[in-house]
């Protein structure tokens, strides 16, 4: 450009609305790199349930905390934060403009804001949440969260039992309920954030929703699952793709139940996404066909 400040041009918005093939279009644009904000796509193992662009579809663009780790390797929004800031101090050497894209909102509210400093999870007790969790079903977990810790309860997606589990655990360590460490406060960053929403009409977005995982289940996204199946343990296969494909396999429900569910689920998602990104003031919404309005409008920004 050359640019006196430092920019994070950050593309979120709800799952299957087109984020990434805009994050490549505007990292081509600006000649730099892509981070990624999705808690899955940085497991090197799912591919078809986390809609990873191919290499083809990067066409040449560097993509950071994409195929990263195993499955079987820790990763949480509070790593996220301290190598995402390490990795832009190194690609804002080299570059004016950086593309943070994905709709993990914990993930960029972790990037740009700063998290909290949070008791570390305890391996024993989180086997033993595990354990509880499939003894007593959630809907119990549920109630002792919303004794110890009813902001907690009121805040997080009660259908995710690893958001139940943090809050108990958090208690549990600490007799100090999860909602008494966050501060709220936003630390300061080295750089402009530059927010950009992408967003359809409902309907359009779920009939997109239900095609994308028609074309998953025909990619083979039953066999993707099938290979990690002593890993759905984990958090990464304990999410909306993977654990629907898993109850199915441990007979709980037929196929026509497990797609039903695969897309319900994933809609139901994408509506968590948008309350979620819609409670930022500072981000700016697009349709993601708009994109003489979106480069305009990053153009004006800077």
């Amino acid at each position: 450009m050359p640019l006196k400040n430092k920019y994070l041009i950050v593309i979120v918005g709800p799952t299957a609305v087109g984020k990434t093939a805009l994050s490549i279009e505007v990292a081509k644009r600006y000649k730099t790199a892509v981070l990624s904000a999705d808690s899955r796509q940085i497991f090197k193992e799912l591919n078809i349930g986390t809609a990873k662009a191919s290499l083809e579809e990067q066409d040449g663009v560097p993509h950071y905390f994409v195929d990263s780790l195993s499955i079987e390797e820790p990763f949480n929004a509070g790593m996220f934060e301290r190598e995402g800031l390490t990795l832009l101090d190194s690609l804002f050497e080299q570059h004016d403009v950086v593309v943070l894209c994905g709709g993990t909102g914990l993930y960029v509210k972790a990037l740009l804001e700063g998290m909290d400093e949070l008791p570390e999870t305890d391996p024993e007790l989180r086997a033993a949440l595990n354990e509880e969790f499939e003894q007593r079903g959630l809907e119990v977990m549920q109630e002792e969260l919303k004794r110890i810790d009813p902001i907690t309860y009121d805040q997080i997606d009660l259908q995710n039992p690893l958001r139940v589990f943090r809050g108990i655990e958090v208690y549990r360590q600490t007799g100090t309920p999860l909602s008494a460490y966050k501060t709220g406060e936003k630390k300061e960053r080295p750089f402009t954030a530059i927010k950009i929403g992408l967003t359809m009409d409902r309907e359009e977005l779920y009939a997109r929703i239900d095609k994308r995982m028609d074309l998953m289940l025909a990619a083979g996204l039953e066999e993707e699952a099938q290979r990690f199946i002593a890993y759905k343990h984990v958090n990464a296969l304990q999410t909306v793709g993977y654990s629907e494909i898993y109850g199915y396999m441990d007979g709980l429900y037929d196929r026509e139940e497990m797609i039903r569910l695969l897309k319900r689920n994933s809609r139901r998602y994408a509506k968590r996404q948008l309350t979620w990104f819609t409670k930022d003031t500072e981000i700016h919404w697009f349709h993601p066909a708009a994109v003489g309005e979106i480069e305009a409008f990053i153009e004006g920004s800077f």
